[in-house]
């Protein structure tokens, strides 16, 4: 679900004298916590360099994903009838993931479709998105005790929604960068089935413009906690941390009903989300 706002512009590439390295990091699942080289650690508020796709692989259909899955960092990208590039609602997506799957190393290019579905609990490690579409990832799960992990990956340009949230249970999103977009996460506001959702964000890098990085559901007690979260490029500080909605089951657009950290619904403190 998304709106029809024109797509925002792409953030700048990395150099290029670093490609090599981070290739060699992605493969490896590292963030930009971890060793680069020569036994020397990055500082902790480092973000991860974006990964250098080994090659390209068209989609003209969805792949469905039970087990784990290894994209060995292959750009995959919508051909055919995924191949329209457009935001209209109810497109499917590259990858469709079962029960438990794991989908890790994998660049999602341009279109890119809706992206990932996960149809319960579902773990995407190092997973990026370099030009989101409709979504970049939606969780369906109709169980409380589903659990989303995502760990590390990023994703460019979203116009609105990178995380969609329809489902029940817990979403929790680790050493992840977003740059160019609308919200990072959003609990469904008008879904025809709704459900407390949880929502964790932790160690990410949010670099302006942006929105929001977590949209959730008063009346139906979601909460988000938020930690670490260091935001780019936003000196007056116009990205919301964390915004509260008078969500519905009918489809009518959500009412905001405010934001910032309120202790029960929106859980963090100044010190957890820094500026620079």
């Amino acid at each position: 679900m998304t709106s029809s706002a024109q797509r925002p512009v792409r953030g700048p590439r990395p150099p290029v004298g670093r490609r090599a390295l981070i290739g060699a990091l992605a493969a490896l699942g590292l963030t930009g916590a971890s060793v680069l080289a020569s036994g020397l650690a990055a500082p902790a508020e480092a973000a991860a360099a974006w990964p250098t796709p080994t090659t390209s692989v068209p989609v003209p259909a969805t792949i469905p994903v039970s087990g784990t899955y290894d994209g060995k960092l292959q750009r995959f990208y919508g051909s055919g009838d995924l191949g329209d590039g457009g935001q209209s609602e109810d497109q499917d997506p590259i990858f469709d993931l079962a029960d438990g799957a794991v989908l890790k190393n994998v660049v999602i290019g341009a279109p890119a479709a809706d992206g990932i579905h996960c149809a319960g609990s579902c773990t995407l490690q190092n997973v990026w998105w370099e030009d989101v579409g409709e979504d970049a990832a939606t969780f369906k799960g109709k169980s409380s005790s589903a659990t989303y992990t995502v760990t590390g990956g990023g994703a460019k340009a979203a116009s609105d929604k990178v995380f969609q949230f329809n489902g029940a249970g817990k979403l929790t999103v680790t050493g992840f960068q977003v740059s160019n977009f609308g919200k990072l996460v959003r609990s469904c506001g008008n879904c025809s089935t709704q459900y407390k959702r949880t929502i964790v964000v932790s160690d990410v890098d949010v670099t302006a413009p942006g929105k929001s990085i977590v949209g959730i559901n008063q009346n139906y007690g979601d909460t988000a906690a938020l930690t670490k979260v260091r935001i780019h490029g936003d000196s007056s500080k116009k990205i919301k941390p964390c915004v509260r909605y008078q969500g519905n089951s009918t489809g009518a657009e959500p009412t905001e009903t405010g934001s910032g950290a309120d202790g029960t619904y929106c859980r963090y403190t100044s010190s957890d989300i820094t500026y620079s």
